[in-house]
């Protein structure tokens, strides 16, 4: 049974999702705050968490930055904010996805099922270790180094690394990259690929002006360009 955490300091909201998720086949825990969130988030195993971002003391951004020091749970923040920069932030921070308030639970239950259905798929695929020249991709251990350094990727960034690096040249247009690495019942923007793409490369030490790895095809997509071993 997959495990999501609901923080919200709504009690209403909680509810809600909590009957949602629960009557989808989910065990759900629920957090009123930031504190309390990390706190159960350290206690178990977490496969996904839905995240306010505007909460007292605590917001959820802030949360967000203090998880991704110790975990790897998927993140759908949900924010009452329409402008396009705190979505990014989020994303940007380690977020997978974002639903806006007012949402519909149903909305919000077929983005939690696309983002474990996508966990799913990419631990069933068969494992290798990925070599080009300056970079490996460990894909049974889910562990990537540039050089002799080991680099600390989400897990959505090493999904999108993995899912480009299986097929170097093929030019990859956004939509393709939400529906083989986001998942089919994706409901996000496009742009959510080019945040994570940024990144991605900030990560790798890859000048998008100059890549070593992932290139941009300009009206189109992107493409790995790594050189194999």
């Amino acid at each position: 049974m997959r495990r999501v955490l609901v923080v919200d300091d709504e009690t209403s909201i909680r509810l809600v999702l909590r009957g949602y998720l629960e009557s989808d086949g989910f065990a759900v825990e629920e957090a009123e705050d930031g504190e309390t969130a990390l706190s159960i988030a350290r206690g178990g195993d977490v496969d996904l968490v839905l995240l306010d971002v505007m909460m007292p003391d605590l917001d959820g951004l802030e949360v967000l930055r203090r998880l991704r020091t110790f975990s790897s749970a998927y993140v759908i923040l949900v924010t009452a904010r329409a402008e396009e920069v705190d979505k990014l932030v989020g994303l940007e921070v380690g977020a997978d996805d974002y639903v806006t308030k007012p949402f519909s639970p149903r909305e919000v239950l077929a983005r939690v099922r696309a983002v474990l259905r996508r966990d799913r798929i990419m631990r069933s695929d068969e494992r290798t270790v990925l070599r080009y020249e300056g970079l490996t991709i460990n894909v049974d251990g889910r562990m990537v180094h540039v050089g002799d350094e080991a680099v600390d990727l989400t897990t959505l960034e090493f999904d999108l690394l993995t899912a480009m690096a299986e097929s170097p040249g093929r030019v990859f247009s956004r939509a393709q990259l939400l529906e083989r690495v986001w998942g089919y019942d994706f409901y996000g923007d496009e742009r959510v690929v080019d945040v994570h793409i940024r990144s991605l490369r900030a990560k790798l030490s890859d000048d998008a002006t100059a890549p070593r790895f992932i290139g941009t095809v300009r009206g189109v997509g992107y493409k790995f360009m790594g050189v194999p071993e």
